[in-house]
């Protein structure tokens, strides 16, 4: 049989990719976790808003400053590069990353990040520790980051701005975030 084989191989790929989409919860369990994550948010960050130091920001973004670094600091741009070391957990204190526990820093631009901390990132000088309080929609929102951090998880980072430059070639002054 000409080109059987084809057809065979067609439907197992076919096989492969339904069985990718289907996951493994029902989609309706699926749709009451997500529900339940996002309460479980809203209710954290209404508590936590209300704990002396926390400044919560028009976009959801809630921080408290730990540490202030020298004033005369240069706050980063979207497109510079930052230092920093930091520690995410979800709001029940489980741990899913941290720079602390690899041992070296993370640098990054805060525009290569979730926009929880491309917010947070551009409003701190080196020196600054802060605890950042980040909403499901300013994180990972409804996707999740698999498999540690479930969808419409808000999530708790404690980072310290190691340090801030430019980058070589690049401009100042592009998509600096106001507060």
């Amino acid at each position: 049989m000409r080109f059987g084989w084809a057809k065979g191989m067609c439907l197992a790929g076919f096989l492969v990719l339904a069985a990718c989409g289907r996951g493994d919860a029902p989609q309706g369990d699926l749709t009451a976790e997500l529900a339940d994550n996002a309460a479980e948010a809203e209710a954290f960050l209404t508590r936590n808003a209300t704990e002396e130091g926390v400044q919560t920001l028009p976009s959801g973004l809630q921080y408290k400053v730990l540490q202030s670094g020298p004033a005369g600091g240069v706050q980063p741009d979207s497109n510079d590069l930052v230092k920093v070391d930091y520690e995410g957990a979800l709001i029940d204190g489980t741990v899913f990353d941290s720079s602390f526990a690899k041992g070296r820093p993370f640098v990054t631009t805060p525009e290569n990040v979730v926009p929880g901390w491309t917010e947070a990132l551009q409003l701190m000088r080196p020196g600054d520790e802060w605890m950042v309080y980040v909403p499901p929609a300013l994180g990972y929102g409804e996707m999740g980051g698999p498999p540690r951090i479930p969808g419409n998880a808000a999530l708790v980072f404690r980072i310290q701005m190691l340090d801030v430059a430019p980058i070589p070639g690049g401009t100042r002054g592009v998509g600096q975030a106001a507060g």
